[in-house]
């Protein structure tokens, strides 16, 4: 491969590569193309849509028996004065929900006296289908989809499957969720496989 110096390139190439170089210069300038100006909402949406999966680890920390780490995943994030409502399948979405905390202690007290009175051993909670709003530097909604596994001593599971809807803000520079509202639509328990 022979190197070329820019001094070793025709009149003709600089002048073109110099026109084009301009030509998209002035199309950003005069709004022709957008590229840089909403660059901040991609970030936001990276850094928003690392909520859910910091929410699942929560849970999963709780559901092993680790109350006290999966309340301080919950901290990180959520705001400390968090919503949180859940319903039921066969629970009206459009009438009161079937349990509310105020605060990811609450709700961690209230996900561990679930998760211990169903007898889970373990738990693993997947969230998928992240669609999140950026509506300006502070402000987001997002839903995401939930499939979680309860694991019962016997070896039998729990299924669930659900859509959280969430509204986030930034705090101190940071996105966290303020309201979260899990609508699940089945639970179900499963057999052990055959071997």
């Amino acid at each position: 491969m022979t190197k070329t110096s820019f001094a070793s390139v025709s009149r003709r190439a600089k002048v073109a590569a110099l026109t084009v170089t301009a030509g998209a210069a002035a199309m950003m300038l005069t709004g022709f193309i957008s590229y840089p100006t909403n660059g901040w909402k991609a970030v936001a949406e990276l850094e928003i849509a690392k909520l859910p999966v910091c929410y699942a680890l929560g849970t999963d920390a709780i559901g092993r028996g680790d109350l006290q780490g999966g309340k301080n995943t919950y901290a990180t994030c959520f705001t400390s004065d968090a919503e949180l409502a859940v319903y039921f399948p066969g629970t009206p979405t459009n009438g009161p929900p079937s349990s509310t905390a105020t605060g990811t202690d609450d709700w961690a007290d209230f996900v561990e006296g679930v998760f211990t009175s169903s007898g889970y051993t373990s738990t693993q909670h997947l969230m998928g289908s992240i669609s999140i709003n950026v509506i300006d530097d502070d402000d987001a909604t997002m839903t995401s989809y939930l499939h979680a596994t309860h694991v019962l001593a016997d070896g039998t599971i729990d299924v669930a499957n659900g859509t959280y809807e969430d509204e986030v803000i930034r705090v101190n520079g940071a996105w966290k969720i303020k309201k979260r509202t899990l609508k699940l639509i089945t639970f179900l328990n499963l057999g052990t496989p055959a071997p």
